[in-house]
Order: C-alpha cells, then structure tokens, then sequence
C-alpha cells in the first residue's frame, strides 16, 4: 500500500510522509498516517484503532473497519481502502462509502487530492447532489487570485516524467489529455509541452510492444510448465499491467495465476512431506540413541552384580530386554557392546 501510494503522490507533485502510527500501543501496520503539505490521512487497516472523525487526519477506513450511521449522514461520506490479489502483487483500491448508497470503489489513477481532502469520482457526484457545499476538510493552500498558466504548465510536465519513471501508462495518458486541453500558455511553452506529448507518445507505443511482448512470454511459460519463468513474468505483469487490460490479456494472466498457485500448492505439500520426514528420521535417531544408552546401563549394571545371586528366569529377562534394545539401538551401539549383549 505504501509503495502504490507513494508513487500515486509523486505522479501528481506532491510530497508525502508515511509513518506506521501506533496510537494507544496499537500493533504496527494497524494504522498508517500520510502527512500532507496542507493536511493528511489516517490509515485504519484494522479496528485496533478507534477513527477520531475530528481530527486533522482524514480517516481512511478498511473494509472491515466499521461507521455508523449518524457519522455517515454528518460527513456525507467516508473513504475506505481495500487491497486486492492480482497474481503476486496487491492493487490498492479507494472506495467512498455514502448512507443509502452502496460503496463505490476506484482505482488510484482515478482519485485526486483537493481542498476537500481525497476525493473520488463518487465524491464529485455526492457533493453535486447536496444543495450545499460541505466546508473544506483541509485549508486550502494559498494561492494567487489568478489562475497560473505557466506554473500549471510546469506541474504538468513534471507530473509527466514522474509517470514515466515509474511506468504508470494510465497516468501518462491522463497527463498528455490535461496538456492538450491546456490553453494560454507562451509559444515557448507550448514548444516544450509539444515536444513533452509528443516523447510520451513514443514511450507509450514502447510500453505497448513491451506488454504484448510480455504476455506473450508468459503465455508461453504456462504451456511450456515452466513455474519459476510464469512467477517472475506474471510478478511483472501485475505491477506494470494491471490497467486497461484486454480479454487475451486476463485469459492469460489468469491461466497463468491459477498455475502458479497450483505449483505452489504442491511445492508446499513437498515440503511438508519432506519435513515430516526429516522429523521422523531425528525421532527414530534420538529413540536409537537412547536404546543405546539403556543397553550401556544394563550392561554397566550386570558388572557390578553377580550374576549366581540373580536366577535363571531374572537372566532371561534380562538378556531379552537388552537384545531388544540393542535392535533398537541399531548403529548408535558401539560393536564392543553388541559383543558384550550377546555375551
């Protein structure tokens, strides 16, 4: 989660800071807080800790991470997060949760941080419905009565790189749609812009001939059996294709998933197999070792004895428990008293 979202917030120019709270002891991981230039979110990946809905922190809740409805009629809405398996990797999700209204959920790419705080194309459509605007959640930072074309051109081509750097193909095509419908720049300006889109659309195409390169290697790995190839090649996919995928593209990455977890599953059973065997074979060798110390004593008993005051049927018994200790002791006993039990 912290590194999907790290990289949403660079892709958009604004600096983060993640810390694993721990409020009141809570165990770590429970909370995560994401500290903001002009406001911040709380985390809540469980319910070790209570949502404090006045506090500068947004509350971010988990799925299994509970609000009433009072809060919810109040608030008008809450966001909650869910991570979800795609192959190896895990997809973070952004939900807003509305009274009467089912949760909605979204990808990163498609929420936005504003003056109202996280906000999601549900967001939007609430809001509208409202006959009110809801106060601002953060204060807004301040800015100049004018909006900055230029400055706003500047975000945009940093944005730009930040997506390519990270290989983020949906928010490049986002960017390159907000460039081309950005007006009111200076002609050196949009020389730079043009020449922005124009390298991006090049990466783009790149990036497609990388994907079906890449489905086609994991293709065939999954015919060919080869797990280890069809782990790493479906790991890749995951982080770097999970957006706008095609048919073809989730048949193979499914075929591919549900044949990696199969090989798992049986590399686990394996090794399961393999540790009950080890663990059997340390019993049967502590067991031997200690029919071997049993022998030793008997024997160490029978020297200081005189075997005319013990009768025949003692004897007997006691050459009988030694010979079966000594077949238990197997190897562990030493030849000299193998010798001396037959004696």
């Amino acid at each position: 989660m912290k590194s999907e979202a790290a990289a949403w917030f660079r892709s958009r120019d604004l600096q983060a800071d993640f810390e694993f709270a721990r409020p009141g002891g809570a165990p770590i991981g429970s909370v995560v807080d994401i500290q903001l230039r002009n406001g911040g979110l709380r985390v809540h990946l469980d319910q070790a800790v209570a949502p404090a809905w006045d506090d500068e922190r947004e509350p971010v809740l988990g799925v299994s991470v509970p609000v009433d409805r009072d809060t919810l009629i109040r608030r008008w809405y809450v966001h909650r997060i869910r991570l979800d398996n795609e192959g190896t990797a895990r997809r973070v999700l952004i939900g807003t949760d509305a009274f009467a209204r089912p949760t909605e959920w979204f990808a990163l790419d498609e929420c936005e941080v504003t003056e109202r705080g996280l906000t999601t194309p549900a967001v939007e459509r609430i809001v509208k419905a409202h006959t009110t605007s809801p106060p601002p959640r953060w204060p807004a930072a301040k800015t100049k009565k004018g909006p900055d074309v230029e400055a706003r051109a500047q975000v945009l081509l940093r944005q730009l790189a930040g997506a390519r750097k990270v290989e983020s193909v949906v928010v490049v095509n986002r960017v390159c749609r907000e460039i081309a419908g950005l007006a009111g720049v200076s002609s050196a300006t949009r020389i730079e812009l043009a020449d922005a889109v124009r390298d991006a659309h090049q990466w783009l195409q790149g990036q497609a001939d990388v994907r079906r390169e890449l489905f086609a290697r994991l293709d065939e790995a999954v015919t060919a059996g080869n797990a280890q190839q069809a782990r790493q090649l479906l790991a890749r996919a995951s982080a770097t294709a999970t957006h706008d995928r095609t048919e073809y593209e989730h048949r193979i990455a499914g075929a591919a998933a549900d044949f990696v977890g199969a090989q798992s599953r049986v590399q686990e059973a394996a090794d399961a197999e393999r540790a009950m065997q080890q663990a059997e074979r340390r019993t049967a060798k502590l067991t031997a070792r200690a029919a071997a110390a049993r022998v030793r004593r008997v024997l160490r008993d029978l020297r200081h004895r005189l075997r005319r005051h013990m009768s025949t049927v003692t004897l007997h018994e006691v050459q009988v428990l030694v010979e079966e200790a000594a077949k238990a002791a197997g190897t562990s006993l030493r030849p000299s008293g193998r010798r001396s039990t037959a004696g």
